[in-house]
């Protein structure tokens, strides 16, 4: 695709041709009319990273095509970034720039902003810092308001806090998220909203338990528990476990149990094929599981999680790789039918959608 306009025609055209690519791709499935969630055409990502370009005794943001790293490209604005990425810009740049000691060796600056209105900044160094660095940084922390990190190769220097609080409201309901810097989080907010909000309305007549892997900080966890008795949820990441547990406390969410463990090693235990320490705190038999929940890497379900789902009654499937979903659903759909089938379209004025299925057992 061409650099876009940001116009609201030249949105709908390009989300148009995405949409047909889709349907053309899942024309062998008998799709439900398919829901589409469209994006705010501007200042709809809330983080972003850019490499920085020194020339002289100044840098500037940049970018880089694939393969083309000797080419830069100059960064004046950022469209897509949010109104706060906008806003603390140009204001870090001047600051780093008139500081020798942030700016000397600086190859890489990371935003992580949140519609609520705060924001962590990343800055990374071919260089060790010390504590004239710690002085200059802290400096700047104060006067833009926001949190902090220094990295170099096997330091990082926290000056603030390593995370930021997400706001979401889904159906009213406020939700509130940690999400740590360098962990993974949803990067179009509002578009989140909009998925938060589908999965929550398509299984409010599930009832039963809910079985939900790869849950990251339980951002579906938690709207989601609202419509079972009980929900069980795994993650690998001990980072994610950790803010999945901060903000099943932060809502007040007393129906969730999460264990640190991969798919595989869940369904050993479910199966009472091992047994395992790190699920010595929750009662497997106490379940009822009638739903299961995946969001799974953008590789798809391996084919033993694609054979888990296929026990479940009903199975919320989202997916950041139409190819991936599409394969996954040749053999899902051996054994349930697709009900709900939605596109949201996470990342405006590029060729990916994020895709939201509902099935149910035949």
């Amino acid at each position: 695709m061409t650099s876009p306009s940001f116009s609201a025609d030249e949105y709908q055209q390009q989300l148009h041709e995405k949409l047909a690519i889709l349907k053309q791709d899942f024309a062998e499935f008998s799709l439900p009319e398919l829901q589409v969630f469209e994006s705010p055409t501007k200042h709809f990502r809330m983080r972003a990273e850019f490499k920085m370009w020194h020339k002289g005794s100044n840098v500037s943001y940049a970018m880089y095509k694939p393969g083309e790293y000797k080419k830069p490209y100059l960064i004046e604005d950022f469209p897509i970034g949010s109104e706060r990425i906008n806003e603390l810009m140009p204001k870090l740049l001047a600051a780093v720039n008139a500081d020798e000691i942030l700016r000397k060796r600086l190859f890489q600056v990371e935003f992580l902003t949140t519609l609520s209105g705060e924001a962590l900044i990343t800055l990374v160094y071919h260089k060790a810092l010390n504590d004239i660095w710690m002085e200059s940084a802290k400096t700047l922390q104060t006067s833009l308001g926001v949190h902090i990190i220094g990295r170099s190769r096997g330091q990082k220097e926290v000056l603030g806090f390593d995370y930021v609080i997400e706001e979401l409201q889904v159906n009213g309901r406020r939700f509130r998220y940690q999400q740590v810097e360098a962990s993974f989080t949803q990067p179009n907010a509002k578009v989140c909203e909009k998925m938060l909000t589908w999965a929550v309305n398509n299984s409010k007549n599930f009832g039963g338990d809910l079985l939900e892997l790869y849950c990251g900080n339980g951002n579906f966890t938690l709207p989601l528990a609202q419509n079972f008795r009980k929900v069980m949820a795994t993650e690998v990441s001990k980072t994610s476990v950790n803010s999945a547990l901060f903000n099943i406390e932060a809502n007040q969410v007393e129906n969730v149990a999460i264990a640190r463990m991969s798919s595989e090693e869940f369904s050993q235990a479910l199966d009472k094929v091992r047994e395992f320490n790190r699920l010595k705190h929750i009662d497997l038999d106490s379940y009822n599981f009638s739903t299961i929940f995946v969001d799974p890497p953008r590789a798809g379900l391996d084919p033993h999680t694609t054979k888990i789902t296929q026990g479940f009654d009903n199975i919320i499937y989202i997916s950041c790789n139409p190819v991936t979903l599409c394969e996954n659903l040749k053999t899902i759909t051996q054994t349930h039918k697709i009900v709900e089938f939605a596109a949201f379209d996470q990342f405006p004025y590029t060729y990916h959608l994020e895709c939201g299925v509902i099935l149910r057992r035949k």
